[in-house]
């Protein structure tokens, strides 16, 4: 779970992050919640983002996926969504999540596909579908993130 994973991002946003100093991939490879989950973002722009994550060791007593680790996957790739549309001189701060949780399941891989729902200038909401390896809709969640200023984001 803790091995680094290679994020595709457009050439421009991540040249427009570096010339800031940022390492933009690497900024989701280690060391948050995600990582510890076994998140892994495969693909990520404004228009979309696209991750992954595994039932095993995000389960509940009874041995399905824990509704928390799904918000936990929503959250995280609506954020991304939500960060690349503001971006660099924007931050992304989740202000409102909510998970529709459709069916269990108790093992393989769970895929996340974020879009927009609406990208303002002060806010961005995006819809997250969560799927199982079947393609079965497992959750369906929605994330409201504020769009602030990035004072201090290089320093």
């Amino acid at each position: 779970m803790g091995e680094q994973h290679s994020v595709k991002f457009p050439q421009e946003v991540v040249d427009e992050y570096a010339a800031l100093g940022v390492d933009l991939p690497a900024m989701f490879s280690a060391g948050h919640l995600g990582t510890r989950m076994g998140v892994q973002v495969i693909e990520a722009s404004a228009e979309r983002v696209v991750g992954t994550m595994p039932v095993e060791g995000n389960t509940q007593p009874y041995g399905l996926l824990h509704g928390g680790a799904s918000a936990v996957l929503a959250e995280t790739l609506g954020s991304v969504g939500s960060m690349l549309h503001g971006g660099i001189n924007k931050i992304a701060v989740g202000v409102d999540l909510n998970c529709t949780h459709h069916r269990g399941v108790r093992s393989g891989l769970v895929t996340g596909v974020a879009t927009p729902v609406h990208r303002g200038r002060s806010t961005a909401t995006y819809e997250i579908v969560i799927t199982d390896e079947q393609d079965k809709r497992v959750c369906t969640a929605r994330l409201t993130c504020l769009l602030r200023d990035a004072e201090g984001l290089k320093g």
